[in-house]
């Protein structure tokens, strides 16, 4: 696979860590670079808060129908409470219904295509971050861990963090895929939540039009992360996962340098598609 070692030297020549896992769902990888290092996850953390409701749901102790008080005051990890900031927000919609009330499923959705961070901590509080942490292990992922909402900054400063692996990421991805992190049904209504991305970023900047790909990316400053189930017309799915921490990532609409490249690297898989294992 000389087409994707290639980014080895790629990304080490770029500041900063970075770390790839690429291959079909349930099957041994074809191309990894540093898949356990762990980074901060940004919003790819959302798929595991999304799989924590639809488990719940499918043990009957979550409906994903009811709804629940939009609002902005949330318990820290370590106590007291914080409020989050709209403008750090990339989906408004959410926080006009402050004071009313919206459905899980809605929260969800938003949290996954919009990648609303009010939505997230909703969420987050009905499902509890031990059920988030067990969508990590019912996947096999075995690094990776929630403990903090976001702007959480009170837990964050006592060292009360959220950490994310690609090989994590790509582990919980196949296992929706295959329908093992929850029902068959739920798997399959996560995979079209993730499949209504608005953000069409980074690795989906690397593949055909019209290619359907069911994606997560997540981004602050200084981190940028794409993982996504990709489903071409001619060959089986497949699952490709970057993690960047590094001063190069630098924007939510994906015209820096880790954008173009993690681009390069959809394009470069996309040509071996058929060749993945």
């Amino acid at each position: 696979m000389d087409a994707l070692t290639r980014f080895d030297a790629r990304f080490g020549a770029l500041d900063g860590e970075f770390s790839v896992w690429c291959g079909r769902p349930g099957k041994p990888p074809v191309y990894t670079l540093e898949p356990d290092r762990l980074h901060y996850p940004a919003s790819t953390m959302k798929i595991g808060v999304m799989a924590a409701a639809y488990r719940l749901a499918d043990a009957g102790k979550l409906d994903l129908d009811e709804h629940i008080a939009v609002h902005n005051e949330f318990t820290s990890a370590v106590g007291g409470g914080f409020a989050m900031d709209p403008e750090y927000d990339s989906d408004a919609e959410v926080w006009q219904y402050q004071g009313a009330s919206a459905s899980v499923r809605w929260l969800i959705r938003r949290m996954i295509v919009r990648s609303s961070n009010l939505a997230t901590n909703l969420v987050l509080d009905k499902v509890g971050y031990a059920a988030a942490q067990e969508a990590y292990r019912a996947a096999g992922a075995t690094r990776s861990i929630t403990r903090r909402g976001i702007e959480d900054y009170a837990a964050r400063d006592a060292g009360v963090d959220n950490e994310i692996t690609a090989a994590d990421l790509a582990a919980q991805l196949s296992a929706i895929q295959l329908g093992r992190l929850a029902s068959p049904a739920s798997c399959a209504e996560m995979l079209d939540v993730l499949a209504a991305q608005e953000f069409q970023v980074d690795f989906a900047r690397g593949l055909p039009e019209g290619t359907r790909i069911a994606l997560k990316n997540g981004w602050i400053d200084g981190v940028r992360h794409s993982a996504a189930l990709v489903y071409p017309d001619d060959t089986e799915p497949y699952a490709l996962v970057a993690c960047a921490t590094s001063p190069l990532a630098t924007s939510q609409e994906g015209d820096d340098e880790v954008c173009r490249i993690f681009a390069e690297l959809s394009a470069a898989v996309w040509q071996r598609r058929a060749d993945l294992g």
